[in-house]
């Protein structure tokens, strides 16, 4: 099996691994809220993964680990207490559902056909917080995040940035009140992620209980989770240019491999290991089923099976036949050149046999 989708999750990083198994051994099971020796060892071991993460992330700003970044959000926008929310059409759902929940008449900001949020456009008066994520986990554009956190305090609101997509890979979003991170998405352990909240935001908890994680997340953390997560973004922190270094030669030689399909989204403005593209009148499901031998993506993982057309690629303004047309390639530090030639000549013979050109 080639695999092709990093947006949906990467693969453990050997290092994030070995970081875990510590934790799993006999002398490493211990409850890190207890008082005991072995309790303050894993008590320990938590907050150098806590420092490892937070050197992804801007200074002057607390960690709190959650169970992912779907959780962090939720505690961003609910434990704000805010009311009048703003977030971009292009929002994952972990946003987009959140902020209809707390707001029905949240406000949607639109993207262009390039997939990128008009940094100048007007935020409606009243908003008290405004959610555009770094980089989408469709398309891949990267969007002017410092401007839009710009426009947010000028208007009055906070800015929450669901960094999951850009985490590990590019600067953290400067002028950000708030950031959500998941560690499955830079090489670490699923069922872990943070919320980065800039000093002096106060939230409320969401989960009550017995006060743990900073009084806003009750519930036992996994020394081994929090290990695996710390590893990762570590190792993110000192791979960082050989990583984008990587991608870059990736994406040039996946650019030229799949010339005659059609680029969704904008050319440059994007994360260049996300490779979102279309045939008119493709069958992806069939393609699918054609070419088992890759794991690649028709869109977001979250709503894969739903049947739905891309609310992101309709927000771009496609029509649900280009929508449904296309699918996404993502790549990464373990991508090799030769699964992405493997892959366009698998998925070029494909569509081919649909009478697809």
């Amino acid at each position: 099996m080639i695999y092709l989708d990093y947006q949906a999750t990467t693969p453990l990083a050997p290092e994030a691994r070995e970081a875990m198994l510590r934790w799993l051994a006999d002398d490493g099971f211990a409850n890190p809220h207890s008082a005991h020796r072995p309790g303050r060892a894993a008590a320990a071991a938590i907050e150098v993964a806590r420092e490892q993460v937070a050197a992804l992330l801007p200074s002057g700003g607390r960690v709190i680990f959650t169970s992912g970044a779907t959780e962090a959000l939720n505690l961003a926008i609910l434990g704000s207490g805010t009311k009048r929310l703003a977030v971009s059409a292009i929002e994952h759902a972990a946003v987009l559902d959140t902020a209809r929940f707390a707001d029905p008449d949240c406000a949607v900001l639109p993207v262009g056909a390039a997939g990128l949020v008009d940094a100048g456009a007007p935020i409606p008066p009243g908003t008290q917080l405004v959610a555009v994520m770094q980089v989408n986990n469709e398309i891949g554009t990267i969007q002017p995040v410092e401007a839009l956190a710009k426009a947010a305090h000028a208007a009055g609101a906070l800015f929450l940035c669901d960094a999951v997509q850009g985490a590990g890979k590019l600067a953290p979003p400067a002028g950000a009140d708030m950031i959500a991170i998941s560690a499955h998405k830079l090489y670490g352990p699923k069922g872990i992620g943070a919320l980065w909240v800039r000093d002096g935001i106060t939230l409320a908890p969401q989960v009550h209980g017995g006060g743990q994680e900073q009084g806003l997340r009750s519930g036992t953390l996994s020394p081994t989770l929090c290990a695996g997560f710390g590893a990762a973004a570590a190792l993110c922190t000192s791979l960082r240019e050989t990583d984008v270094s990587h991608v870059e030669t990736l994406w040039t030689k996946s650019r030229a491999l799949f010339a005659d399909w059609t680029l969704n989204g904008d050319p440059h403005l994007r994360w260049h290991g996300n490779l979102n593209i279309r045939r008119e009148g493709l069958d992806v499901a069939r393609l699918m089923s054609d070419c088992r031998k890759f794991a690649f993506s028709a869109g977001s993982a979250c709503a894969s099976g739903s049947g739905r057309p891309s609310h992101v690629l309709r927000a771009l303004g496609l029509s649900d036949r280009d929508a449904k047309s296309s699918i996404r390639l993502g790549f990464g530090r373990y991508t090799r050149e030769q699964d992405l030639e493997m892959a366009a000549a698998a998925l070029g013979a494909a569509a081919g046999s649909q009478g697809v050109g």
